[in-house]
């Protein structure tokens, strides 16, 4: 047996070292490590409540929305606050702009450039996805980050910055829409809707949104002429489809009041969220203790010495067991047919999250549209309240990469406990006390390695689209 260690990772947000133990010439095992501490919970201890709205959003440029979404959904917790339904509507096309804006980036920026590797010249997708997706060169980057940029021109009609905004509140949001910036929101989702269905999918969302089989999904792929369809054609060549597969039990906490929270587990069985049975494990991770704890009652307390630890990252478990989270997860629990039909065939896998993210683009975009419209202008958008003394409150949303948990006690008027959980937490977790490797640990195994390989490592390890900043808050 030799190791092999993988890192950093280029387009990746943070850091991230793999090691893997290869044996004839295939991952046997593999341990992801965390490498950079932060230590955003100890920095919120002793302050007042709502200076975490302020400090939360700072974790992460690019989900900074889903921080602070979390933080106030804790802190409406904790104060019983009811969010006004403008606020919540507000809430909603703010946190879908950021989370589908994730989802392009992801996609043209750090997933497909993998793909014009010279490792897959002899492909005769090749040149078409070089000319296409290559880092600095390929012309697809130039044709979405305009898009992208007029997508994320929402954020100032809605939450009036990007990235950090203090718009989000316990009550809902502070930015009050007029009639004319209703239009111009609404223009601009039309705008993000054309370069989706001319570039990206060359079809329009509600057909992309109906796709129910993976016949239907190749069929589809094969007559159409956009960058899914043309990451699905080489995809299917590389057997991407069956590459990758976890352990086929997905969390989500929900989101949008659309995407319904809960567990599935193999075999398309699902069972409601219960927040109690969610805890954190410590055995292998640079902090003190071994056992598992709820987060409600965690702590985070340096232990750089650790014997058997080899990452930062907390082991997020529930029930006692390992879950993905992300898309597919949200997906698979709201009842897709095409990605239960992908898991059922062959598991998570590349091709399924990355399916997945699309799918979310094409069935969100229409649902923005449609919660811009019942937007009242004239009515409350924030709904006043105080934050007692003595208080706890857990904020549950999802991120672009999924499950996103802020776990608060209020105690003298100051934060005396804030703990966070979040979606790469989950996934790239470290070995639990009862040797149980995490998602991307497992999925690693039985990949080829070493010289000559293909880049099928970076493929699963991007299809997760690891955060590691918020990883190690």
């Amino acid at each position: 047996m030799s190791r092999l260690v993988l890192g950093p990772f280029n387009r990746v947000e943070g850091d991230l070292e793999l090691q893997l133990d290869v044996e004839g010439g295939q991952v046997s095992a593999a341990r992801v490590n965390s490498p950079l501490f932060r230590g955003f919970e100890q920095i919120l201890v002793g302050r007042a409540p709502l200076d975490a709205l302020a400090i939360v959003p700072r974790i992460c440029g690019i989900c900074s929305v889903a921080q602070s979404a979390a933080a106030a959904l804790a802190l409406a917790d904790a104060a019983g606050i009811v969010p006004a339904p403008n606020g919540r509507l507000a809430r909603h096309l703010i946190q879908a702009t950021e989370n589908l804006a994730d989802h392009l980036t992801h996609f043209y920026l750090f997933f497909m450039p993998d793909f014009a590797r010279s490792e897959y010249a002899r492909h005769t997708w090749h040149g078409a996805v070089s000319a296409r997706f290559a880092a600095l060169h390929g012309t697809a980057s130039g044709d979405m980050l305009p898009a992208r940029a007029g997508f994320l021109r929402l954020m100032g009609f809605l939450a009036g910055r990007w990235p950090h905004t203090l718009a989000l509140q316990p009550g809902g949001t502070t930015r009050a829409i007029s009639s004319a910036e209703r239009i111009r929101v609404l223009a601009q989702i039309r705008d993000f809707r054309a370069f989706l269905e001319k570039t990206l999918f060359g079809d329009a969302l509600e057909a992309v949104a109906a796709l129910g089989s993976i016949d239907a999904l190749q069929a589809w792929a094969e007559a159409r002429q956009g960058d899914f369809p043309a990451f699905l054609r080489a995809a299917r060549t590389l057997r991407l489809e069956q590459t990758g597969r976890a352990c086929d039990r997905f969390l989500s906490f929900g989101a949008y009041d659309l995407l319904p929270p809960g567990l599935l587990s193999a075999g398309m069985t699902s069972e409601p969220l219960d927040i109690g049975r969610i805890s954190e494990d410590h055995r292998h991770a640079w902090l003190y203790g071994s056992d598992a704890v709820a987060p409600a009652n965690g702590h985070t307390r340096v232990a750089a010495d650790k014997a058997d630890a080899y990452t930062w990252c907390k082991a997020p478990r529930y029930a006692g067991q390992v879950a993905e989270t992300g898309a597919l997860a949200r997906q698979l629990l709201a009842g897709h047919p095409l990605l239960q039909a992908f898991v059922a065939s062959h598991g998570g896998s590349v091709t399924a999250r990355i399916s997945a993210r699309m799918i979310e683009l094409a069935s969100l975009v229409p649902a923005m549209e449609s919660w811009a419209r019942q937007l009242t202008p004239g009515e409350a958008f924030c709904t006043q309240g105080e934050i007692p003394d003595e208080a706890d409150g857990v904020g549950l949303t999802e991120a672009a990469r999924g499950s996103l948990g802020h776990w608060l006690s209020v105690r003298h008027g100051r934060i005396a406990r804030y703990q966070i959980i979040a979606p790469t937490t989950w996934n790239f977790s470290p070995r639990d006390a009862a040797g149980q490797p995490g998602p991307l640990e497992q999925a690693l195994v039985g990949l080829p390695a070493g010289e000559g390989a293909p880049p099928l490592i970076q493929h699963v390890v991007r299809s997760f689209d690891p955060c590691m900043v918020c990883t190690v808050h």
